[in-house]
């Protein structure tokens, strides 16, 4: 009987062993770390800028192959991240939308005018966005949701809108540039002396919570540095990130009081740069490589404090961008490359910086004859509108002496475009996106749509062009439902255009340059480019292979379900898939790719306008067709087929 004891303690013992010393990352329980670095280009990785994330792309899986989702915005891949799904599924079509009939305030209290479309990276405006919606905002379960339900602790991290819409039922903890969640945690942080964002108090019932006196703006932006005009900004300026310490702040408080106090299995972290430098500076200046350098001392941090905490060993940590970057200009034949200096623009310098690129289409619609609004007043854009190459530019200065035309005085460059209350039954409105445009036509009407696509073949600033399937096959369309933009509610716009892009045209040393919306915007994303598509996805952790590169076709829809296979989740309505190939401990294999490039019907005998003239006086005899070539991918895994768009491009001959 003693020996048969002293044998099961032996057996015990060596059981014991395994599990708690070689064999450790088996029992213990896994956590993961999303950490999205805004607009990172993968050619952004580097070991002179980026150090640390280039060591954890060496030393882990690095994605060769990676693709945002189509519109390639923030918010609708955002909701990509939130749910594996496609927009058609999810229901989702941020950044900027259209839904009159919502009602609510912003982050700061103000009341917002749902007639006029609506940028939607704020938490109050999703959460009345998700009320109009009847508390279906996504129309499939999250990841978030199902890791909550699962008993798991989960917190949302950095830029308002994308980082909560992982969690905007509000499950677990939020700390957005606007807020936090709970309000028992924004008291504890107060008590242990880190200071709120400054709007927090909004987010509560008048009373429940007050700012201490020395509070501050920790998550403020700094201004960005504007040429001699005081709106274009100057991409020779070398401040750096505007937003370098929102982001520091943020991920203070998430390393020194929420991982060690609160051990969240699950995290995202989002913040706004690169993308949001880019945008203001364009890609390749000085100021872009201070925000990719900030970005990369914050992963030196977490990567230092997972270490102290001892959870490096069972933490995985993905790093992804929602999309890449290019910089914001028109073909440089029409429009060449200028210097600048001392704030001012100079001569034609092919070395030099953009002073195009920038688009208004409410105006350029109206001036064909349309009646269309984009819900944004009188525009004052000089120089990224278009300088030609004879210096000239394409919206000369006007000035509004009594605010007749603008509503107060001011200078301007396109007019006032704000939807009426009351709408022509033949209206048209716009929902500026950024490097593709939404569509509203709220009369449905078939020809009426057929007029505005032919209007877009015509115009060269514009790219490839979806429809929703109601209307049928339209000649040098393809259907939204090709690209998984078809949403069964019907949320969708009715056409969706890609600004055209080049992908080979170089500024400051980076590929990529694309027409956008009027933001007056150096740098820009959203189109159906393949610098827009192709994004950054980097993963490291005991459930990750070391040393791999994953030469697959994959997707951001794929981010959830990966994390979902690593904690034991079900996330069954996702479009996306596991990314197996790149795990540690699978037999299961992926086939492909197949590549694959569609067509749509050519349209002859259109009228090419280029972009040097609003009234479409300039024309492009050399070219009279035009159709869509749009390009994919696809794997095969559990006898099922996954599809990822690399491109499309509006063609014209």
């Amino acid at each position: 009987m003693r020996k048969t004891w002293l044998l099961l303690l032996l057996v015990v013992s060596a059981f014991l062993y395994a599990c708690g010393s070689s064999g450790s990352s088996e029992v213990q329980p896994r956590n993961v770390i999303i950490f999205v670095w805004d607009g990172l280009r993968p050619d952004s990785v580097n070991p002179t800028d980026t150090p640390n994330l280039y060591k954890l792309a060496q030393d882990g899986v690095f994605f060769e192959d990676n693709h945002s989702t189509y519109p390639t915005f923030t918010m609708m891949n955002a909701s990509s991240f939130a749910t594996g799904s496609f927009p058609d599924k999810a229901g989702f079509y941020g950044n900027t939308v259209w839904t009159p009939g919502a009602t609510g305030n912003d982050s700061a209290g103000k009341p917002v005018d749902y007639n006029q479309p609506v940028f939607t990276e704020d938490y109050a405006i999703l959460d009345a966005l998700n009320a109009y919606y009847n508390n279906q905002l996504l129309m499939v379960a999250t990841l978030f949701q199902k890791a909550q339900q699962a008993g798991l602790k989960t917190v949302a991290i950095g830029k308002s809108g994308a980082a909560y819409i992982q969690d905007y039922k509000r499950g677990g903890i939020i700390l957005d540039e606007k807020m936090v969640y709970p309000l028992s945690l924004a008291k504890e942080l107060q008590q242990a002396g880190f200071p709120l964002p400054k709007t927090t108090p909004i987010a509560y019932p008048p009373g429940s919570i007050t700012l201490a006196d020395n509070n501050g703006d920790p998550t403020a932006f700094k201004p960005r540095k504007n040429l001699s005009d005081g709106v274009t900004s100057d991409p020779t300026d070398t401040s750096g990130s505007p937003y370098c310490d929102a982001n520091k702040y943020m991920m203070n408080v998430y390393l020194q009081y929420i991982l060690p106090n609160k051990k969240p299995n699950l995290t995202l972290i989002w913040f706004r740069d690169p993308d949001s430098t880019q945008h203001a500076y364009g890609v390749g200046n000085y100021n872009y490589r201070m925000a990719l350098k900030c970005m990369d001392d914050l992963l030196g941090l977490l990567l230092s404090k997972l270490k102290e905490l001892n959870m490096d060993s069972n933490t995985d940590i993905i790093v992804v961008s929602d999309h890449g970057h290019n910089n914001v200009s028109g073909p440089f034949n029409l429009f060449p490359l200028r210097a600048i200096t001392n704030g001012q623009v100079g001569q034609i310098d092919p070395n030099g910086y953009s002073v195009s690129g920038e688009v208004r289409l409410a105006d350029l619609l109206t001036r064909a004859g349309f009646k269309a609004y984009d819900g944004r007043g009188c525009a004052y854009d000089p120089i990224l509108s278009g300088i030609k190459q004879d210096g000239t530019p394409v919206y000369p200065t006007q000035e509004d002496k009594d605010g007749s035309i603008c509503g107060k005085p001011q200078k301007y460059t396109t007019r006032s475009y704000l939807v009426p209350q009351n709408l022509p039954s033949d209206a048209l409105v716009i929902a500026p996106n950024g490097g593709s445009e939404y569509i509203y036509v709220p009369s449905r009407d078939p020809e009426l749509v057929k007029r505005v696509v032919r209007f877009l073949q015509e115009r060269e600033e514009f790219g490839a062009i979806f429809v929703d399937d109601r209307y049928g096959k339209i000649p040098g369309t393809l259907p939204m439902s090709m690209v998984r933009l078809e949403n069964t509610a019907k949320r969708n716009p009715d056409i969706i255009v890609s600004y055209d892009y080049d992908e080979n045209a170089v500024i400051q040393g980076f590929k990529g340059i694309e027409f956008e919306s009027m933001f007056n915007l150096r740098g820009m994303h959203g189109s159906f480019s393949p610098i827009d598509v192709r994004n950054t996805l980097i993963a490291y952790g005991p459930d990750f292979k070391k040393g791999y590169r994953d030469k697959l076709p994959t997707g951001n829809i794929d981010v959830a379900p990966t994390v979902a296979r690593i904690l034991n989740l079900n996330l069954p309505d996702a479009d996306g898939r596991p990314l197996v190939e790149a795990l540690v401990n699978t037999s299961e294999s992926v086939s492909g790719p197949v590549a694959e490039c569609i067509y749509s019907d050519k349209v002859s005998d259109l009228t090419m306008r280029l972009p040097t003239d609003p009234d479409g006086k300039d024309i492009d005899s050399t070219k009279s067709t035009y159709y869509i070539k749009l390009c994919t991918k696809k794997v095969t895994y559990n006898n099922k087929t996954y599809i990822y768009f690399d491109y499309a491009k509006g063609v014209r001959e």
